[in-house]
């Protein structure tokens, strides 16, 4: 937030720009698209890419700036151990964000070698139309096409389980960010969780 808000503010003089923007589950593109609409600027690409290029510096140096309320949630960094351990599981990163921005927020955890394939706002400013990009990187990838019920979309917004629906997917609702247990309920994903800190129910639920 730091960063997205000085970038807009360096280009575009408008201080806490994105106070009244939604951020969770959305894509960057239409998150700032949004914004610019909101303090009446026109949607242009240029100014876009513009923007781009001055957040991913701005949040590079943010990333490490010592405030509260950065961290992985709970249980994230022992699955992603468990899992990557494993021969016929395969790890992407489905992400709203802009790839270089997804991935600088995960190599600061130490995370991002996890994730050899993924999708983002890059492809798509769709969240829905994100999946397709990441399952045609994993088959160029790996020489293998995946059945739809094999793909398990993991996420904490309802955003991430809509996306799973149109592809045939299985969702994996995990209620420890901005979203409560019931609200994602209302959803219908496949599996809910509290949080991953149950790693043997968790492994068995992903199968």
């Amino acid at each position: 937030m730091r960063a997205i808000n000085e970038a807009f503010l360096r280009l575009f003089d408008v201080p806490n720009a994105f106070a009244n923007v939604r951020l969770a589950g959305r894509t960057d593109t239409s998150i700032i698209k949004d914004a610019l609409l909101a303090h009446h600027f026109d949607v242009d690409v240029q100014a876009i890419e513009e923007f781009k290029k001055l957040y991913y510096r701005l949040l590079e140096k943010e990333i490490e700036t010592p405030l509260n309320g950065k961290k992985l949630m709970p249980g994230v960094s022992d699955l992603l151990g468990v899992i990557a351990e494993k021969q016929d599981v395969f790890l992407g990163l489905l992400t709203g964000n802009w790839e270089k921005s997804g991935r600088i927020k995960l190599a600061h955890f130490n995370i991002d070698h996890y994730f050899q394939f993924g999708a983002f706002a890059d492809d798509s400013e769709i969240r829905n139309e994100l999946l397709p990009f990441a399952i045609k990187r994993f088959s160029k990838k790996f020489g293998q096409v995946p059945d739809a019920p094999d793909v398990i979309v993991i996420g904490d917004t309802p955003a991430d389980i809509l996306c799973a629906r149109p592809h045939g997917a299985i969702a994996v609702a995990v209620a420890a960010a901005h979203y409560t247990v019931d609200q994602l309920k209302e959803h219908h994903p496949d599996h809910l969780f509290h949080d991953l800190t149950d790693l043997e129910k968790v492994i068995k639920v992903l199968g």
